[in-house]
This record gives structure tokens, sequence and C-alpha cells, in this order.
């Protein structure tokens, strides 16, 4: 996720800002260019964007629950933005809690629809498309404490995204963490995983990258439930040598959705680490590779060799500046050859689905 700038008084701003803390304007993303632009009010609601005249645009309509600060053209039909043109089913916002729930769900979708089109990956919703689109559906369990089990199960059908609400509770999340045994299970993270699965359907099983991926991640027609009981009756020991996560080596589907969201993981900060002007230059160790200047644009970038190149040794400097606040690493994984061949398969596919333009 890039920062960005204030237009009036070159404040530097971040995604998820509303009004410029310096020079008081009100903020709005525009995701046709992805910028986040900085307004002047108009009559009826309608807003300008300063440095870009006759461009007229009113907020998506879930601004007013303080769930999106995105906006959509004022001469349109629209009332919700791209990102919230996706969502199917929310919360019953007359219970209190749930409001500030989905708020934080709403943050991590709308991060997740950024890197998307950042990407140039088609985004479609169900109500557009209702064979090849996506849905996201938020739901709360009845229950007081959160289960995933009987009751609401956070997971991807037929392009369809379900997201337990209780997963934007850090209590609830942490808990569930340690059960799991997972090491990395973040908000922002379901979203991505769960998102590999709709672009497996859209470009594995009909986007001509079927026979590939079944060489690279293995047979998805294998039986799913089975697998998922083999693998929490007995994990693979090993699973780092062939593997991203633990979660990864239950099922070739799980493969490819763990790859996914580690690339996007890779490419968003990346990106984050560009908008600073970030470098690696170690002073202790003679290793080259470990010297790196992240000068590009990794959304765009050709080269998943570029990519690795900044990736690892960014890791390595991050996860040693959590280490000294007394955090976790930021980045608690290892790239083996054979993760590394199977990100470099999602980059291809990627580059294919959202054009071949080169990083600047």
């Amino acid at each position: 996720m890039k920062p960005f700038e204030c237009r009036q008084c070159g404040q530097l701003l971040y995604f998820g800002n509303t009004r410029c803390e310096s020079c008081g304007h009100v903020l709005g993303f525009q995701p046709e260019t992805a910028r986040l632009e900085t307004l002047n009010p108009g009559p009826d609601g309608v807003w300008h964007p300063i440095g870009h005249p006759g461009g007229t645009y009113r907020f998506c309509r879930n601004a007013g629950y303080d769930a999106c600060n995105w906006l959509v053209p004022a001469t349109g039909d629209e009332v919700f933005c791209r990102a919230c043109r996706l969502n199917r089913t929310i919360p019953d916002l007359s219970i209190a809690s749930n409001l500030a729930l989905w708020q934080r769900i709403e943050a991590a979708k709308h991060r997740l629809v950024y890197g998307l089109l950042r990407l140039g990956l088609p985004v479609v919703s169900k109500l557009e498309d209702p064979e090849r689109g996506v849905a996201f559906d938020f739901l709360a369990d009845t229950a007081p404490t959160f289960a995933e089990g009987p009751q609401i199960m956070t997971g991807h059908e037929e392009g369809t995204i379900t997201i337990n609400l209780a997963e934007a509770d850090d209590a609830e999340r942490e808990r569930m963490r340690q059960e799991m045994a997972e090491p990395y299970r973040t908000l922002l993270g379901h979203f991505r995983h769960e998102i590999g699965h709709h672009y497996w359907e859209r470009l594995a099983r009909h986007g001509g990258w079927l026979d590939s991926c079944r060489a690279t991640f293995g047979d998805e027609r294998r039986d799913y439930a089975e697998a998922l009981a083999t693998h929490y009756a007995q994990p693979i020991a090993n699973w780092q040598e062939n593997h991203v996560s633990s979660y990864a080596s239950a099922h070739p589907w799980e493969d490819f959705a763990e790859t996914w969201a580690h690339y996007m993981h890779i490419v968003d900060t990346l990106e984050t680490a560009n908008g600073f002007g970030l470098g690696i230059a170690p002073r202790a160790g003679k290793d080259p590779t470990l010297t790196t200047r992240i000068d590009f644009d990794a959304c765009q970038e050709r080269s998943f060799d570029v990519l690795l190149a900044a990736w690892l040794p960014l890791t390595y400097a991050v996860n040693s500046l959590n280490e000294s606040m007394g955090q976790p690493d930021l980045y608690p994984f290892v790239l083996s050859p054979t993760v590394i061949d199977k990100l470099r398969l999602v980059h291809d596919m990627i580059r294919q689905a959202g054009g071949t333009r080169s990083g600047g």
C-alpha cells in the first residue's frame, strides 16, 4: 500500500485517511486512478478533486457508517463504490457491537480490492456477472463466542466469500490462532486467502492454467473433505520443504490459496517500501544479495526475480526491527525453492490476467 500526498498542502497521507490533519481538506479514494484525492465541496453532496477540473464525485453510501472512504462518479447511478458493490450480506448494524467489527472488515476488504485493482485483475460483483463475479457475505454468529465449526464458517464457494464477523475481534482471532496452531492469522490474510480460491476458479479452471496448476500444486480432484480431515488429524511434519504454510499442505486448493495470499503480501509490502524509498544495505555480512534498493512498482513488475531479490533482504531487516521491539517477526516464513516456484507461477498467472505492463 503506497502512501499518498495531500494536493493542497503536501501532507503525507495514508489509504484510510478521510481528512488531511494539516489543512483540513476532506479526502476520498478514487479507485479508477488509485489515488487518494483532496476534495473541495460542491452543491448537493458533490465533491471536486483538487487538480482535476471537471471531475465530480460523491462518497459511497457506506461512508455514512464510517466504513468506506471511496468515491463514485456524481453523474452515474451507482451509490456504492467498486469495493462495496461486492457485498451481498452485511451484519445487522442495529446491534452496536457489529458496527465496529464490520468497519474493520471493510477496512481489510478495501485493502484487498485496492491490491487486486493495482494488479489489474478483474474485480466484478456477482450482481454484474453471476457466473464469474465475486460476492461477500459478512455474517455474525448467534452464539456469544467465536467458533469455526457448527456455526458460521469463513470460506469460499463458487465466488461467494463468507467471513465470520468475529474474525475482526482481535481477542477471538488470537484465541482461534492458538487453537489452530497458525502463526499468522490476520483479517487481511483471510481475505487474500479466500480471494485466491476465487481466482483459482477464474484463472486456473477457466483461464487456461489448469495443467500448470496441477503440475505445480497437485491434483485438486483429490477428495477435499478427506484431505482436510487427514491434515487436522496428522499434519505433515516437514511441510516447510514444499509449502508456504502447514495449512497449504492439506490440499492443492489450499496450497494455491495460501500461495496467492503470500504473493499479495509480498507485492503490497514491496509497494509500501517503494513508497517510502526504502533500501537495505546491512553493515554486517558480505553477501551482496542482502543489499537492495526498492525503486520499482511491485504491482507492475514483470520479473518475479526482481520481486524476490528485494523481498528477502527486506524481510530480514524488518524481522530484525520487530525483534528489537519485542514483537513477532513481520514475515515468519521460509521460502523454499519449491515455494518460490509456486509463487512464480502465481505471478505469471496474474501478469497474464492483468497485462504485462512493466514497472515504473
